[in-house]
C-alpha cells in the first residue's frame, strides 16, 4: 500500500489517496498536509477505511508533498559520504568531524511545489561541472514528529561547488529539478526500515553506466535522531519530509550527461526513475503555491 497525490482531468486540483493493487480509494482530506496533522494510529485509521474509487491508469500521480510541507536532508550519515566529500572538498576535516559530532548536518532541500516525481526530469547545475545523484531513503514526518511513512529520494548535487567551499552548500543543493520523490508513500506500519538495500543506476543511451548498492544498516544515526534535531528549534505544522542521506557516491571522475536516466530502488519503499537535463529552463512546470 502507498498514499498517494494524483489529479484526473476532470478534478478542480489533487486528491489524496491509498494505491493498493492498482486501485485508488480517496482518503476525506484536503491534501498531505492536512492527513499529516493527525497522528500516526489516526492516520492508520484513515486509511483503513477508505473506499475503492477508480483504477491508477486514469490518473497522473503527483509528487506526495503540498501545502507548507518542506524537504529537508541530512549528510554525511554513510561512512562512503564522508569518504566521498573529504575527497572532492578543499576543506576535509569539516566532513570528517561531522560525521563522528553530536550534532548531525540537517539542510534545508525544497518547498513542496518545486519538487519532481518519478517520470519528471531532474537537473544540473549550467555552471557545475561535476553532478551527480544521491540515492537516500526519505522519512515522511507528521506535526507531532512521529514517522508515518518513507518515500525514496534524489538528493541531486552539484559536488564542484560544494567542494569548491563548504558555503556553498546551498548553491550546490538547491536549484531547480534539484529534488526528486517518488509518488507513493509507503506507511511505517508496513516497513521494517532497519536494513533496506538501496540501488543506484545510471543509464546512457540505454546502457547502465553506474550501478551500485547499500543498505539502511549503514547509516551513522537513528532516523529517530536525525528528526529530533530537525524539531528541536522549529515547528511543522503540515509535516515535513526528511532524507536520511547517501551511501552510494560514484568516484570523481564520474560525470552526468544531460539524457541520463536515473533509477533509485529501495526495497519495501518504491521506485524513483528521472531523466537529467541541464539549467533551469526546463522547470517552467513546476508552479508556486
Amino acid at each position: 500500500m502507498h498514499i498517494v497525490r494524483y489529479r484526473r482531468h476532470t478534478d478542480p486540483g489533487p486528491r489524496i489517496a491509498v494505491l493498493n493493487d492498482g486501485v485508488l480509494s480517496p482518503l476525506p482530506v484536503a491534501g498531505m498536509f492536512e492527513l499529516l496533522q493527525h497522528r500516526k494510529e489516526e492516520i492508520e485509521r484513515i486509511c483503513a477505511d477508505a473506499a475503492p474509487d477508480c483504477s491508477v491508469s486514469e490518473v497522473r500521480l503527483l509528487a506526495p508533498v503540498d501545502g507548507a510541507m518542506e524537504v529537508w536532508a541530512s549528510g554525511v550519515t554513510y561512512l562512503r559520504s564522508r569518504d566521498a566529500r573529504v575527497e572532492e572538498s578543499a576543506l576535509k576535516s569539516v566532513y570528517e568531524l561531522v560525521y563522528d559530532a553530536e550534532r548531525p548536518e540537517l539542510f534545508f532541500k525544497s518547498p513542496a511545489w518545486r519538487v519532481v516525481v518519478d517520470g519528471e526530469p531532474v537537473g544540473i547545475r549550467s555552471d557545475s561541472a561535476l553532478n551527480v545523484p544521491e540515492p537516500e531513503l526519505a522519512l515522511v514526518v507528521n506535526r507531532f514528529e512521529e514517522i508515518v511513512g518513507y518515500v525514496v529520494c534524489n538528493d541531486m548535487s552539484s559536488r564542484s561547488v560544494e567542494g569548491e567551499n563548504p558555503l556553498y552548500l546551498p548553491q550546490a543543493k538547491m536549484y531547480a529539478g534539484a529534488c526528486a520523490l517518488s509518488a507513493g508513500i509507503r506507511p511505517a506500519w508496513e516497513v521494517e526500515p532497519a536494513d533496506l538495500a538501496i540501488r543506484l543506476t545510471v543509464a546512457r543511451d540505454g546502457t547502465v553506466i553506474w550501478d551500485g548498492t547499500t543498505s539502511t544498516r549503514q547509516i551513522r544515526r537513528p532516523f529517530t535522531e536525525l528528526t529530533a534535531y530537525l524539531f528541536h528549534a522549529e515547528n511543522h505544522p503540515h509535516g515535513v519530509v526528511l532524507s536520511t542521506g547517501t551511501g552510494l557516491v560514484p568516484d570523481l571522475d564520474f560525470r552526468l550527461h544531460a539524457g541520463d536516466v536515473i533509477t533509485v530502488t529501495i526495497d519495501q519503499v518504491g521506485e524513483l526513475s528521472n531523466p537529467v537535463v541541464v539549467g533551469k529552463e526546463h522547470f517552467g512546470f513546476l508552479t508556486t503555491p
